[in-house]
This record gives structure tokens, C-alpha cells and sequence, in this order.
């Protein structure tokens, strides 16, 4: 089973497998997610899931049993 991955705000729908690492299939997508640490500490990679819950794409994956996830990607002016 795929998982339909629809990275905001520029709209770009690809397909992953369930534990696929998110930054890996942004990286496929031509989505540019920027990292600092790599372990979730300092938030560069944070994004939001499309009910608004926040997540480090770098330590996330595509979840398993759900059939499309929505990323909302936005800039934080501090980094």
C-alpha cells in the first residue's frame, strides 16, 4: 500500500511507502526541507502535518494505515 505525500503550499503530490524516512521522499519530490542537527533538537526541519500538528521531518516517517498525509511546509525567519 502507498501513501499519497501532498507537500504545501506548492501543491506537489508523490507516492511513498509506510516507513519511508519523510526527508528522503521530500528529496524525491524536489521538496527542499532544511536541516540542522539531524536528530530532531534544534527544529530547522520542522513542519506541520495538515491538522496543524508540528513535526521534525528529519526523525519522522510516512505513518502506517493512512492513505494520504499533507505537509505544510513554512519558513521560520530565525534561521
Amino acid at each position: 500500500m502507498t501513501v499519497n505525500i501532498r507537500f504545501l503550499p506548492d501543491d506537489i503530490t508523490i507516492s511513498a511507502q509506510p516507513g519511508e524516512a519523510l526527508l528522503e521522499v521530500a528529496q524525491r519530490a524536489g521538496v527542499f526541507i532544511p536541516t540542522g542537527c539531524l536528530m530532531g533538537s534544534c527544529h530547522a526541519c520542522e513542519v506541520e502535518l495538515g491538522d496543524g500538528t508540528p513535526i521534525c521531518a528529519c526523525i519522522s516517517y510516512v505513518p502506517v494505515g493512512t492513505k494520504e498525509l499533507i505537509i505544510n511546509l513554512y519558513d521560520d525567519p530565525v534561521w
